[in-house]
């Protein structure tokens, strides 16, 4: 078959580096000039690794992408690096059962509720039933309501914003289900293991288009795919016997004019959340008490999270500079998700002196980096909400981050998701 793909994130990635294997002709379309997706990458000339745009990592028990690096033979570094939270302005560590015992602004008493409640989740197999539950409204319960605002709901708030009191426990059993103390990570960076991916694909015949733009998908018989190479290029048509697209539903809807209303306005109800990262070079640790990952339990706080990369990959492949994440989530029309980067820098910098008064004095540049469609808001019952890998176009299949559930998006999933929809297509 003659497949087309949109989109270079992993999912399209995967399903092409499968189609590619059964033998099948496969040309994927990339609006950017790398691949990616979501956990795209840049390099600094002085860097001999890349960077994300946003912070990313695996666990060690995210079998799918960490068995298609094995089969194309990119090597993954695991270690296990300090994770901690800010409260009342300071920072503890908080991963391990120790530290949590060690933890002293909660009592003996209060602790054991949360661990009783963070365990019941952990060992439990079944989502389904969880997805009916407000997890906000479980956690007060179960935790009580000082370990419940001290901890949780801030960190909820600074996730999801104003949707936060919607979010299913699904969601959270979900994220607590996942977690493993060590965390892997390609060697090279993520657009290094993208770039090998696509140099696996090319080496069975895939083709790529990047720096194209899809303006619409039709089926009539025969599935068109109509693109331009740039703003002033004139208008391609390409035939196809399938598409997949793997851009966000909202996307997915705008260029395919064909799908019925209802459909239309089924998934318009889809909500989603924009993230920011302002990305710190220093030349000083941010974290000096080598934290990787610095969740932000303040209320009200600008910054959902710091993820300080090289308190977890060595500073050395960066030209021994410090990288610090200060990442956020946001609607994609909010006025700070629309701040440039020095604007972003003057309203975290009150903040960022609480934690490291002395670190303008060490900076050496900083990048903002934006996605508008990047953490799906998942409301109880989300399972009824998600669209199809079908579509009622014929031949047209679609595969994004909203249909991942109940994990939460990553790499990982993105991954099995486009071994799933490349089963679909040849079936």
């Amino acid at each position: 078959m003659n497949i087309a793909i949109i989109g270079a994130g992993f999912t399209g990635l995967t399903a092409a580096f499968e189609l590619c294997k059964k033998g099948h002709k496969v040309t994927i379309f990339e609006k950017d000039s790398h691949p990616g997706g979501l956990a795209i990458g840049y390099k600094e000339k002085s860097w001999e690794w890349s960077l994300e745009h946003h912070y990313h990592h695996w666990f060690t028990n995210d079998k799918f992408i960490l068995n298609l690096a094995k089969e194309i033979g990119h090597k993954v570094i695991i270690k296990r690096p300090k994770t901690s939270i800010l409260v009342d302005e300071k920072i503890y560590q908080f991963d391990s059962p120790k530290e949590v015992l060690l933890f002293p602004k909660l009592s003996i008493v209060e602790k054991i509720r949360m661990a009783a409640t963070i365990a019941s989740l952990r060992f439990n197999p079944f989502w389904k039933p969880l997805e009916k539950i407000n997890a906000n409204v479980f956690l007060f319960k179960t935790m009580g309501k000082k370990a419940y605002e001290m901890i949780w709901e801030s960190q909820f708030k600074n996730k999801f914003g104003d949707y936060y009191k919607d979010i299913s426990l699904a969601w959270f059993w979900a994220r607590i289900v996942k977690r493993t103390p060590s965390l892997a990570y390609p060697e090279g960076g993520f657009l290094n293991f993208a770039n090998h991916l696509v140099s696996s694909i090319e080496k069975k015949g895939g083709k790529f288009l990047f720096n194209t733009e899809i303006t619409e998908i039709t089926s009539t018989g025969i599935s068109q795919v109509k693109y331009k190479k740039n703003v002033d290029s004139k208008l391609e048509i390409v035939n196809f016997d399938k598409i997949i697209v793997t851009l966000p539903t909202s996307l997915f809807v705008k260029i395919a004019p064909q799908l019925p209303d209802e459909y239309k306005t089924k998934y318009a109800r889809l909500k989603s959340l924009g993230a920011t990262n302002l990305v710190l070079r220093l030349k000083q640790p941010f974290l000096t008490n080598g934290t990787y990952w610095l969740s932000v339990c303040e209320k009200d706080a600008p910054i959902m999270a710091i993820v300080e990369h090289t308190n977890f990959m060595d500073k050395k492949f960066y030209n021994n500079e410090y990288l610090v994440y200060l990442g956020n989530y946001l609607p994609n029309d909010h006025l700070e998700f629309l701040m440039n980067k020095q604007e972003k820098l003057k309203l975290f910098d009150p903040f960022l002196k609480k934690i490291n008064s002395d670190y303008k004095k060490h900076l050496i540049d900083f990048e903002l980096f934006k996605a508008p469609f990047a953490q799906p808001i998942v409301p109880t019952n989300y399972s009824k909400d998600i669209p199809e890998v079908k579509t009622p176009l014929s031949n047209i299949y679609l595969a994004n981050i909203q249909q991942v559930y109940p994990w939460d998006r990553g790499t990982n999933y993105a991954v099995e998701l486009g071994e799933k929809v490349s089963k679909l297509v040849q079936k």
